[in-house]
């Protein structure tokens, strides 16, 4: 079983218990720092809100089934107050515990079912290359994200385009998927390309700077929408190997060499993680 499967055993299992970042720990044998990133990385949720997501979805069906006490439903949530709950299920769901109970209906809302414990399945994938870099400086267009919905990516792409080839300084045809700023469920994607230090380039591009780093260079095989796989089971082929990640903003690199095709979005893409030394 998998870190992540073991991970949602664990959450299903005591969903009107609570559970610490600890707790699973202990589970997995894995550090916090890799728990808080591999969870969203293989489910697009943050622990917390996988957890809150689950428990309000459980009392949504308890509310559409009649019941009585809505206090009673939010305590069973984890919820103090009928306040935080009705704040808390607005927030989910569009509309507060009163009108769901009242309208005795689920198909006005999105749940959140509960992720298969396969969800990080073993994929076949080659040891990395190990290659150390200095610092390396990007420059390209940034955009947040939720992780279970980065459905603007292609479009974040698709406006990126026109600066291919024309960010002054770029050091190669290559352009990269920056993945930072991982919180709660949401996070930074940069798409940009490599430049030299202290080159002018476009100011409406965000620029970036990652330290001298040790990379793991893994090849994904396969085209752009089964990146997901990958990413999860190189960091688990790290886990496993004692390779522990950097600390430095950047959880990750997508890397898309000059043979990628966009037409197709297959061909020469890698992931590198920045290892500790």
């Amino acid at each position: 079983m998998s870190d992540v499967a073991k991970m949602l055993w664990v959450l299903e299992s005591r969903l009107t218990e609570p559970v610490s970042l600890d707790d699973l720990v202990e589970v997995t044998g894995r550090s916090k720092s890799y728990l808080s990133r591999a969870f969203p990385l293989a489910t697009g949720y943050s622990i917390s809100g996988y957890m809150r997501a689950r428990r309000l979805t459980e009392a949504a069906r308890k509310l559409a089934d009649g019941a009585p006490d809505i206090l009673s439903v939010a305590l069973d949530a984890g919820y103090g107050s009928h306040e935080a709950f009705t704040r808390a299920f607005g927030d989910q769901f569009g509309l507060t515990p009163d009108e769901l109970r009242r309208g005795r209906n689920l198909d006005s809302i999105q749940l959140v079912e509960p992720q298969r414990m396969d969800t990080t399945a073993t994929i076949d994938i080659a040891p990395p290359r190990f290659e150390t870099r200095s610092r390396m400086h990007f420059a390209g267009i940034a955009q947040r994200h939720p992780m279970n919905n980065p459905a603007g990516i292609p479009a974040q792409w698709q406006q990126f385009q026109a600066y291919i080839g024309n960010v002054e300084g770029a050091v190669s045809d290559a352009a990269y998927g920056i993945v930072c700023g991982i919180e709660d469920g949401d996070f930074d994607y940069i798409v940009a390309v490599e430049v030299r230090e202290g080159v002018d380039v476009q100011p409406e591009l965000k620029r970036i700077t990652t330290p001298a780093l040790n990379w793991a260079r893994f090849v994904h095989r396969g085209d752009v929408t089964t990146i997901r796989a990958t990413i999860g089971a190189a960091s688990e082929w790290l886990a496993n190997a004692g390779r522990e990640l950097s600390d430095a903003p950047v959880a990750f690199l997508e890397y898309y060499g000059p043979a990628f095709d966009t037409a197709t979005g297959a061909g020469d893409i890698e992931i590198w993680f920045g290892l500790k030394a």
